[in-house]
């Protein structure tokens, strides 16, 4: 099967069957990824976005029709704190119980630690560690009751790999995936695993925004040699999210072709 294409139901068990996903930055790149192949795994998906326009609410009707599973977009602005309880409110309304959390959406900026303003960082930290631990508060709760969960939290390379100009998104990544473990001791006792996966230079907006010496830096330090396509870390999150890992917690999950 090709990294590009979402492992089916054709041939392969359903490994998300009947279980409720919620997933950020659902409808592009990485979490447009992990969406369609946890909904072709029989979940149903909630999925976060900042605005549920129609091409979306389009997008997630023609999942439900094809895989047979419920599918639904809530929306939330991750600079907004209280869109972030609003949304958790919202979730936990539509669903009994919350199965697997993808802590996904994020954004990237780059500027050499110099020129790097306070208001960026406080900006970059805001959504990309502050809301989502927020988020995992909220839905956790649903999980500790059910005593059971899957949580998944996006991290990146940059988190690990000092590169100029990473300053401000590296340190977000790290504490992100710092707080990943700290979730795994703590939520353990109530039967919920907290993983964190580390993609490499990955095929999505954040690609395209890259200069192409900085790609090609990344991808030749790589033994494979390639960028990561979204489904290559959307396969690493169904891994996580399913009954194969269960005796996964506190690991930082690098999906990087080999950066070694």
């Amino acid at each position: 099967m090709k990294a590009d294409q979402p492992h089916d139901k054709q041939g392969l068990q359903m490994l998300l069957k009947d279980k409720v996903a919620v997933i950020t930055g659902a409808n592009r790149g990485i979490g447009r990824a992990i969406t369609q192949t946890f909904a072709a795994h029989g979940a149903n998906v909630i999925a976060c976005v900042r605005e549920a326009k129609p091409e979306t609410l389009e997008w997630l009707g023609s999942l439900a029709k094809e895989h047979g599973i419920a599918a639904q977009a809530v929306s939330v602005d991750l600079a907004d704190e209280a869109s972030v309880k609003a949304a958790v409110r919202q979730i936990m309304a539509a669903a009994p119980r919350v199965d697997v959390l993808v802590n996904n959406a994020g954004v990237a900026s780059g500027a050499i630690f110099q020129m790097t303003s306070m208001t960026e960082l406080r900006r970059l930290f805001e959504i990309n560690f502050f809301s989502q631990i927020l988020l995992t508060q909220g839905l956790a709760r649903s999980m500790t009751r059910h005593k059971t969960g899957s949580i998944i939290n996006i991290a990146s390379t940059a988190a690990m790999v000092a590169d100029p100009g990473t300053l401000g998104y590296g340190s977000s990544k790290a504490a992100f995936a710092r707080a990943t473990q700290s979730m795994a001791t703590e939520l353990g006792a109530s039967g919920i695993r907290v993983n964190a996966i580390a993609p490499g230079v990955t095929r999505t907006d954040m690609f395209d925004q890259m200069t192409e010496a900085a790609r090609d830096k990344l991808i030749d330090s790589s033994a494979l040699k390639r960028a990561a396509e979204p489904q290559d870390i959307a396969n690493m999150a169904l891994f996580l999210a399913s009954d194969l890992s269960s005796f996964v917690t506190g690991q930082i999950m690098r999906v990087d072709g080999g950066m070694v």
